[in-house]
Formats: structure tokens, sequence, C-alpha cells
């Protein structure tokens, strides 16, 4: 596997090893040693598995208590993967990652946590999987508001058309000056 510090280099973009032929492929989309010499030193409680649909967003979600580290794929599709640092403090803070990730490049994002996460679906189909680090705790999340201007991300949103949101995502959402501080950050 191939690891790639991004330019906010907690986050660490994941490039398996796929061996194919003409029956299919093959990977290892986990390996504790693997990540472990790669510097990412984790034990996953949960693991997570969503479908949607073309125009799909989900998040930016984080949670203020047991924040979740994420090891994250699209298995299924495409989509476009966005993190981004919420941590109070941080050099980093408020900038975000973006990287796609589809069944055809087969590549990970880590996102470590104290950071919001999101996707855009890009197509009709997609599945999307993820590994977290610490339970889910639905008291503490937290939902930045996907066009926050003070973090302004690029959305490919030439390639969906409408975007379509969650009613908790619609109605909960905040801006990233609003952002509560996080538990030991």
């Amino acid at each position: 596997m191939q690891v790639t510090p991004l330019s906010i280099p907690d986050v660490l973009l994941i490039e398996p090893r796929v061996f194919g032929d003409a029956r299919g492929f093959f990977l290892e989309t986990w390996s504790g040693a693997g990540f472990s010499a790669a510097g990412v030193d984790v034990e996953f409680v949960q693991d997570n598995w969503s479908r949607s649909t073309r125009g799909v967003l989900r998040g930016l979600h984080f949670q203020k208590r047991h924040t979740q580290g994420k090891l994250v794929r699209c298995t299924r599709g495409e989509v476009f993967d966005v993190a981004v640092d919420v941590r109070g403090g941080s050099p980093t803070f408020g900038q975000w990652i973006g990287e796609f990730l589809s069944e055809d490049n087969k590549r990970a994002l880590w996102i470590p946590p104290g950071f919001a996460h999101g996707f855009l679906s890009l197509a009709d189909t997609v599945d999307f999987q993820y590994k977290c680090s610490d339970v889910y705790d639905p008291e503490s999340e937290c939902t930045i508001n996907w066009d926050d201007p003070d973090i302004g991300i690029s959305w490919p949103l030439e390639r969906v058309g409408e975007v379509q949101l969650s009613v908790k995502d619609r109605e909960r959402g905040m801006s990233l000056t609003d952002t509560p501080p996080l538990a030991g950050w």
C-alpha cells in the first residue's frame, strides 16, 4: 500500500496494492501492521456502510465527544470526499481536503479524529464504507453547513445537478465560526 500525506498532513491518501487478472481483483482493505508502519496506530470499533444516489451530500459531520477517526472508501460508484479540520488551535483549522474516491481507483482516506467529514455522491448508485475509531454518539454529533463560505469547499456540483440533503443536515447545520470546541483539543 502507498500512503501519501495530503496538504493537511494528518489526512492520508491510501492507495492499496491491487492484484488483478481476467477473473477480477484482490486487495487488502485494512492491515493493522501496515497502518501502524505508516504511523497510524488505531483500533477500530465500528464499521458503517451507506448507499446513496447521485447528488446526495452527506455531512459535514463530527462529534464533540467520542471524536472519530475514519478510514473511508467508495466500493461502488464515485464520491467527492471531504475532510475539514475542526481542531481548535490547529494551524490548519477550517482548511479542507477533497479527494475523488471510486470503485475504479480503489483509494481510501484516513481522516483522523478532529475533522468534520462529508461526501457528495457522483454516481447513480454509491456504496460508501468506513471504519470508525470510536462509537457513534448522536448526542454530541454536529453538522457544519456543506456550503459554508468560511470553508469554501469546491464541490463538483456540475456533475450532479441538484444537491440532496437529509432533513438533519439541512436543519441542524451550523457555520464553522459557530463550531463548538472539541473534547481533548
